[in-house]
C-alpha cells in the first residue's frame, strides 16, 4: 500500500506521538517588586545583635513656647513662664513667632524669664500662652566670665531583628522527573519562596510593629521589627489637624507644608516620597492642568517621577505596601535595612527522613531608622 501520509487534525490534538505545545517560560502574576528597598540600597554594615542600636544627638534648642495663662497685660508683661526655662540665658534676644518686637532676656529663674520689652527700638506687641518664642542669639558682656556650660545628652535608639523563614520540600520523584519551563524543581521552589520573603521584608519595613511586652521575644512572643510608619511621631500630620480638612485629597500645598516643617525643625534632607498607587495618581495630577500636546502627538504622558521644591529634590517611589491614605517623606541617608551578621537570606539544607529533599530559607533583618524627626508622614487622605 502506497504511503499516503497522516494529518494530525484527523485524530484531534491528543495523539500520543505529538509533542505538547507548552512555552518554556513560567509567568508569575503575583507582585514581588520591592521599590523602597531598591531605593534605599544595600546596607554598609550588618547588625551584630538581635537588638541593633545607634546613637542620636541634637543641638540645644533655639525655640520654646510661652506657658503662662496668667499674663495680665500681653503688650507690656515683662515676666512670664515658658515651657523650658533651661533653654534661655540672660542676654538672649528673643522674638515671638509672627511678631516684629524684639525682647532681651534679663533674668531666668526656673521656667520664668524676665525680659526687656520693645528692645532695640521695636514696638511692643501682644504675647499669649502657647506662642512660639524664637531665641535669636546671646549677647555677652565684654570681658565677662564664661557662661554655665550647656549640653545635650546623646540617646541610644534601637530596633529588634525579625526572622523571616520559609520551607521547601520536593519529593524524589519530582526531582527526577523532567519538567516544562524549568530544569530543577528544588531551585525553582527556592527562588519562589525567596521572592515572597523579600516582598514581605519590604512590607514589614514599612508597616511592621513590635510587641509592647517582651519585644526581645520569648518562647511564646515572636520578635518583630518596628517599621517606618510606627516610628514617625514628630512630623506626623493627620487630616483633620494642621489645617488639613478631614479626609481631604492630597495637594501640592500639603506636601510643601510638611517638607517645610521638616526643614524648619531638623537637618533632614527629604529625598524620597513613597506612596501607594492612588496617591501617586494624585501627585501626577499636580501637572495635568498645565500639560500641553501638539496635534501630531500620539502619546499622552501624565506622570511625575521627581518633585523639586525649595526644600529638596525628591524621587517619587510607588510601593504597593504603603497604605492608600498615606504619604511618606523620607531622608534615605538615615534609613538602612540591615541583616544580622551571617543571617542574610540563605538556604539551609535539612536532613530528609524519607523520599524527598527539604530545606529552609531563612533571613534575619532589622530597620535602622535614624532621627525620626528628619522624616514626615501624612495620614487620613482621601482614597476615592
Amino acid at each position: 500500500m502506497a504511503f499516503t501520509g497522516k494529518a494530525t487534525y484527523s485524530a484531534g490534538t491528543n495523539l500520543p506521538e505529538l509533542a505538547e505545545d507548552v512555552s518554556d517560560l513560567i509567568g508569575i502574576v503575583s507582585p514581588y517588586e520591592t521599590p523602597l528597598l531598591d531605593a534605599i540600597g544595600d546596607p554598609l554594615r550588618q547588625a551584630q545583635s538581635t537588638y541593633h542600636e545607634w546613637l542620636e544627638d541634637s543641638l540645644v534648642p533655639n525655640k520654646d513656647t510661652i506657658s503662662d495663662s496668667s499674663i495680665s497685660d500681653p503688650e507690656s508683661e515683662t515676666s512670664f513662664d515658658v515651657a523650658n526655662g533651661s533653654r534661655f540665658r540672660a542676654g538672649d534676644q528673643i522674638q515671638a513667632a509672627g511678631a516684629k518686637e524684639l525682647m532681651l532676656v534679663s533674668g531666668v529663674s526656673g521656667n520664668t524669664i524676665t525680659v526687656v520689652r520693645g528692645y532695640a527700638g521695636t514696638t511692643t506687641e501682644n504675647i499669649a500662652t502657647g506662642q512660639v518664642i524664637n531665641i535669636l542669639g546671646n549677647a555677652a558682656f565684654e570681658g565677662d566670665d564664661k557662661p554655665a556650660a550647656r549640653f545635650t545628652n546623646r540617646i541610644r535608639c534601637g530596633n529588634y531583628t525579625q526572622i523571616f523563614t520559609a520551607s521547601v520540600e520536593v519529593s524524589g520523584t519530582n526531582i527526577a522527573a523532567s519538567h516544562l519551563g524549568l530544569s530543577d524543581e528544588m531551585d525553582y521552589q527556592k527562588s519562589e519562596r525567596l521572592r515572597e520573603m523579600i516582598r514581605d521584608l519590604e512590607n514589614t519595613v514599612i508597616n511592621g510593629g513590635q510587641p509592647s511586652a517582651n519585644p526581645q521575644g520569648t518562647a511564646s512572643v515572636r520578635r518583630s521589627m518596628k517599621g517606618i510608619l510606627p516610628h514617625i511621631a514628630t512630623h506626623l500630620y493627620n487630616t483633620g489637624g494642621s489645617g488639613f480638612p478631614t479626609g481631604t485629597a492630597l495637594t501640592e500645598e500639603m506636601i510643601n507644608y510638611v517638607l517645610r516643617k521638616i526643614w524648619e525643625n531638623s537637618s533632614g534632607s527629604v529625598d524620597l516620597i513613597v506612596v501607594g498607587g492612588y496617591q501617586k495618581r494624585k501627585i501626577n495630577s499636580f501637572l495635568t492642568a498645565s500639560r500641553s500636546f501638539g496635534a501630531s502627538d500620539t502619546a499622552y504622558t501624565d506622570m511625575v517621577s521627581v518633585y523639586e521644591s525649595d526644600f529638596g529634590v525628591c524621587r517619587i517611589v510607588t510601593s504597593r505596601y504603603v497604605p492608600q491614605d498615606a504619604v511618606l517623606l523620607l531622608d534615605s541617608s538615615r534609613i538602612g535595612v540591615l541583616p544580622l551578621a551571617g543571617r542574610s537570606f540563605q538556604f539551609k539544607p535539612l536532613a530528609s527522613s524519607g523520599d524527598y529533599e527539604c530545606g529552609q530559607l531563612i533571613g534575619e533583618y532589622t530597620l535602622e531608622f535614624k532621627n525620626e524627626a528628619a522624616h514626615g508622614l501624612i495620614r487620613g487622605l482621601a482614597t476615592n
